[in-house]
């Protein structure tokens, strides 16, 4: 039952990135009215927050492996709730940023210390299945908050959004205070200095696998991020959906990439998490290629609602089975190496997507970004498979 709970609380605590993102990503064009900016600053509210959950988990992560589990995580939900609530009350778009950025940093070690947690309880095969798992309650952020942020937008502006967040991070704090055991036993904790931590990071990157999947970790961000922030401006703009309807639709991938998820679970004990994994990325490839004709061709909205719907089942896949993959061999410094790889992953993407959207959020700008970067990926995810011999 222990294990159980401690699950339901990591599933919980892996919704800082969904939510401090989709709970006001139908309000983005409002927001940039509001403090009258330009859309791409709108969109760097993304980028920063995502920017500051990839690199604090270079903090949070080496933290975890020095101080234990807890202590680092529960002071990084309650700096995420402080920093919530001044976002709300943020007069400009600068403060904003600088905001958004600092929740991002201490919202970092819920989603890094949750992967720790996780390596500590598990390994392999049963890791992987255990990291579908908690998507069932980590995806259920992704569905419900833009549904959520479509709704609340009828009755309150984004500063009320980030209201809301904070009331959320208090809530997690609690859950996380109460619900969490320590996973990592003073034993195996290591010695604090910047000698043992230079020691850890060298020893992940002698590791060719995972230097292999870190880097097409960073090439799927490019290609998720540039999704998640442009898709509102093409959809609504373009494409003429509402708040509402666009909140439903990003509301019906995240269940697409739940059930990817859930479908890697079944199928990972039969396969292996090597196969899938390549699988995951081949099929994230296709479906972006297809993107890329559906916009060129001119298949209409259908075309690219599709496309986009079979991009995050096929993420779903791919996704719990590179993190295995990745940690694998790490155990004795699963949150350094979790921070390595989290961190790419966050902060690559916000860095590229917002520059190939300096002229402009288009279906075909959005296209193309998630094309080549999924397709480089891709090609990355075939020389992870080659290469897992050698670690054998």
């Amino acid at each position: 039952m222990g294990v159980r709970r401690s699950l339901l609380v990591l599933g919980l605590l892996e919704a800082f990135g969904p939510l401090s993102m989709d709970l006001y990503l139908p309000q983005l064009p409002q927001l940039a009215a509001s403090l009258h900016t330009s859309d791409a600053l709108a969109q760097a509210t993304m980028s920063v927050c995502m920017i500051g959950l990839g690199l604090g988990q270079l903090v949070a992560g080496p933290l975890s492996d020095r101080y234990g589990r807890r202590r680092p995580l529960l002071v990084g939900v309650a700096l995420f709730t402080v920093f919530s609530l001044a976002c709300a009350f943020a007069p400009t778009i600068e403060v904003l940023l600088v905001a958004r950025l600092l929740q991002g940093l201490a919202g970092a070690a819920g989603l890094v210390i949750t992967l720790a947690v996780a390596r500590d309880l598990f390994s392999g095969a049963e890791l992987s299945r255990m990291l579908s798992l908690l998507a069932l309650v980590s995806a259920s952020a992704p569905i419900v908050a833009p549904v959520l942020g479509g709704q609340l937008a009828r009755v309150l502006d984004w500063r009320g959004i980030f209201v809301v967040l904070t009331g959320i991070g208090a809530a997690l704090l609690i859950l996380a205070g109460t619900g969490l055991r320590e996973t990592l036993p003073a034993a195996e904790r290591h010695p604090a200095g910047f000698g043992p931590l230079g020691r850890q990071f060298r020893e992940l990157l002698r590791d060719r696998l995972f230097v292999l999947i870190v880097i097409a970790a960073a090439a799927g961000g490019v290609a998720f991020f540039s999704y998640l922030s442009m898709s509102s401006f093409v959809l609504q703009d373009q494409f003429g959906l509402s708040p509402q309807a666009f909140s439903l639709f990003f509301a019906v991938n995240a269940v697409a990439n739940l059930l990817g998820a859930q479908l890697s679970r079944v199928l990972v004990l039969r396969f292996g998490p090597a196969r899938l994994y390549l699988g995951g990325q081949l099929a994230t490839a296709v479906a972006a290629l297809l993107l890329v004709t559906s916009v060129i061709v001119g298949w209409g909205l259908p075309g690219v609602l599709s496309a986009l719907a079979l991009f995050l089942f096929a993420v779903g896949v791919g996704g719990p089975n590179g993190t295995t993959l990745a940690l694998g061999a790490h155990s004795a410094r699963a949150g350094t190496a979790a921070a390595v790889l989290g961190t790419v992953t966050f902060t690559i993407g916000p860095i590229v997507a917002p520059i190939a959207s300096i002229g402009g959020s288009t279906a075909l700008t959005m296209a193309l970004s998630i094309g080549i970067a999924a397709s480089v990926s891709a090609l990355l995810a075939v020389l992870v498979v080659r290469h897992l011999p050698a670690r054998a």
